[in-house]
């Protein structure tokens, strides 16, 4: 398994929902995946903290299903957010064993620049 790099940007609609626990927040989304990784996701975020003053968090969940590199196939990510003092840390993981089709095996993680729209790069391995 040798390491490969994937790059392009994708879109997202968020869509408010009812909060699973008290004091917490949630929204389901779906994304249209651009660029190496074309594709369509579907995911549920859950957040809490006071985002307005700058202390917040989220986790969220997202299956993909589309072409990553000329593989179809599909997989979940699984994503942390954090907001606080020292700034924004984003954290988004290939969920281990959900790849399906050409894209099982599939691992790695995926790092989001989001200071132009949404640009993402995914740093992945799958079997020869």
């Amino acid at each position: 398994m040798s390491e490969q790099i994937a790059r392009g940007s994708f879109e997202i609609t968020l869509t408010p929902g009812e909060g699973v626990l008290d004091g917490t927040g949630r929204f389901d989304f779906v994304k249209t995946w651009s660029g190496d990784l074309t594709a369509q996701g579907a995911g549920a975020m859950f957040s809490a903290g006071d985002p307005g003053a700058g202390a917040a968090g989220y986790v969220a969940i997202e299956t993909v299903r589309g072409t990553l590199l000329g593989r179809e196939g599909g997989f979940a990510l699984l994503q942390r957010g954090l907001m606080d003092s020292d700034g924004v840390t984003l954290e988004y993981a290939v969920a281990p064993g959900s790849g399906t089709g050409e894209l099982v095996g599939l691992t790695g993680a995926l790092t989001l620049d989001t200071s132009n729209g949404h640009t993402w790069e995914l740093t992945f391995r799958l079997p020869d």
